[in-house]
C-alpha cells in the first residue's frame, strides 16, 4: 500500500477510535479503547519516525518533519500521562481531549503540508515500498505487545531526524 494512503487511513481510524473512547462511560470499555488507541498511536508514530520521515527528509521537507517530531513528542507525553492515570480520575477526560485535539491537528498538518509534497517528490513505487516497510514494522511492534508502553517511554526529547 502507498505510504501516504496508509498513513491517511490510519489517521481516520485513530480519530474514529478516539471519538468512541471520548464518548464511552463504561470503565472497562474505556480501558480497552485506551489500550487500542495507545497501541495504534504508538505503531503509527514509530513507523513515521523510523521509516517515513527519514525517507522523505532529503526532499525539501525538513522544516515540516522537525515540527512533526516535536508534535510526536507532545503526543507521547500525553499518552504517558493517560496511561498512568486512573480512568476515573477527574483529569482523565480533559487530558484525553487534549490528546485527541493534538492528534487531529497533527494529522491535519501532515495531510495539508507534508503529504502533498511527498506525493509530488516521491514516486509511487517508492511510496509503495515505504508503505510495505511501515506495515512490517507496525506488525512486528504489535506482535511484541503493548506498543503504547514503548511510545509512552519516549518522552525525554523528540526523535532525531535521521
Amino acid at each position: 500500500m502507498d505510504a501516504v494512503e496508509l498513513l491517511v487511513s490510519q489517521h481516520r481510524a485513530l480519530e474514529a477510535r478516539m471519538k468512541v473512547l471520548k464518548e464511552t462511560d463504561d470503565p472497562h470499555e474505556r480501558a480497552r479503547l485506551l489500550a487500542v488507541v495507545g497501541d495504534e498511536l504508538g505503531v503509527h508514530l514509530a513507523s513515521e519516525e523510523e521509516i517515513f520521515y527519514p525517507a522523505v527528509r532529503a526532499r525539501r521537507t525538513e522544516d515540516i518533519l522537525l515540527e512533526s517530531l516535536e508534535e510526536h513528542l507532545s503526543l507521547k507525553r500525553l499518552l504517558a500521562d493517560l496511561l498512568a492515570l486512573a480512568l476515573d480520575a477527574p483529569t482523565f477526560a480533559p487530558k484525553f481531549q487534549v490528546l485527541k485535539e493534538q492528534t487531529e491537528h497533527h494529522h491535519k498538518e501532515e495531510e495539508e503540508h507534508l503529504f502533498p509534497k511527498v506525493l509530488t517528490l516521491v514516486d509511487a513505487t517508492e511510496r509503495a515500498e515505504l508503505g510495505r516497510g511501515m506495515r512490517a514494522l507496525q506488525e512486528r511492534m504489535q506482535r511484541r505487545g503493548a506498543p503504547r508502553e514503548t511510545a509512552a517511554a519516549q518522552t525525554d526529547v523528540a526523535a532525531p531526524l535521521t
